[in-house]
């Protein structure tokens, strides 16, 4: 019996020094795309996936994420008072259900594996949904939902996979692939970070997961593997032929907001597919191409 998807673990213990001066006192993951901070995008997508639970695995000096997601009795007060209902709208997404929501610290930055492990009592023996809220997908279904619904099918662990150019396999975790049918494909293995030269595919994994309570087992051993980090890659790796395990090719395009170009363009991109916006945004665009 496949069990249900209803939990997710968002590692957001990141310094953010990428985008220094900014996050010297804000957690990157604060930053706005539009109007909502990236970690609103990361929940409200596996909201979308019927996913009721969630743990974020943070540090010293990022509590304003789990205040941004409290009631705001006086600011809503206010808003009440002058009658911004529109503003009071925004604000219901803001909020989750009580008891729904925890956080853990990760103290030592000693990798995404690491991250998940100090995630394990929440997850206990349970399937769970990973986001990394540096990764934002817009697509016309959650990333997160499309993963799920492959999981219904198929049980185990399901990653979002997308190709990059051979060139770049260096960055990324990259799929030893099986069975292909074009969407979903067999994972054989999974390697961290490879040189092109020696990537057994162009097949990337994203910043979304599904995946069972399995490797948690292997994360316990607490082994570091590239860049003396504790890898989540190579802990998954080892429960290839205990579970079943695919790559789904998701539809969306995915925006790397760690980075500056990256982080400009979802901008941008999501600016322009809204409707109060998109027009004044072509607009004003014209003047700078």
């Amino acid at each position: 019996m496949i069990k249900p998807l209803k939990k997710a673990v968002l590692p957001v213990a990141g310094l953010g020094t990428r985008f220094l001066p900014a996050t010297k006192s804000m957690p990157k993951e604060m930053l706005p795309v539009v109007d909502r901070p990236l970690i609103q995008y990361a929940i409200d997508e596996a909201r979308e996936a019927g996913i009721e639970e969630f743990c974020l695995v943070s540090s010293r000096g990022k509590d304003s994420l789990i205040d941004y997601f409290d009631v705001a009795p006086e600011l809503e007060d206010a808003l009440r008072a002058r009658n911004k209902t529109s503003a009071l709208k925004a604000l219901e997404a803001t909020r989750v259900t009580p008891g729904s929501m925890i956080s853990v610290r990760q103290q030592e930055p000693l990798g995404l594996g690491h991250a998940i492990w100090c995630a394990r009592e929440f997850i206990g023996n349970d399937p769970f949904a990973i986001l990394l809220p540096d990764d934002i997908v817009q697509s016309r279904t959650s990333c997160v939902a499309q993963l799920a619904e492959v999981y219904k099918k198929t049980g185990g662990n399901v990653l979002a996979v997308t190709e990059v150019p051979r060139e770049q396999t260096s960055s990324y975790g990259i799929l030893d692939i099986g069975a292909d049918d074009g969407t979903l494909v067999e994972v054989k293995g999974l390697v961290e970070k490879p040189d092109p030269k020696d990537a057994p595919s162009n097949l990337s994994v994203i910043g979304r997961y599904v995946l069972t309570a399995d490797v948690l087992v292997h994360l316990a051993k607490q082994e570091k593997g590239a860049g003396g980090e504790i890898q989540l890659t190579d802990a998954m790796a080892k429960t290839i032929g205990h579970v079943p395990f695919h790559g789904y090719r998701y539809e969306g395009k995915r925006f790397d907001c760690g980075s500056k170009i990256g982080f400009l363009e979802a901008q941008i991109a999501f600016a322009l597919e809204r409707e109060d916006l998109g027009s004044d945004v072509r607009n004003f665009l014209k003047k700078y191409t």
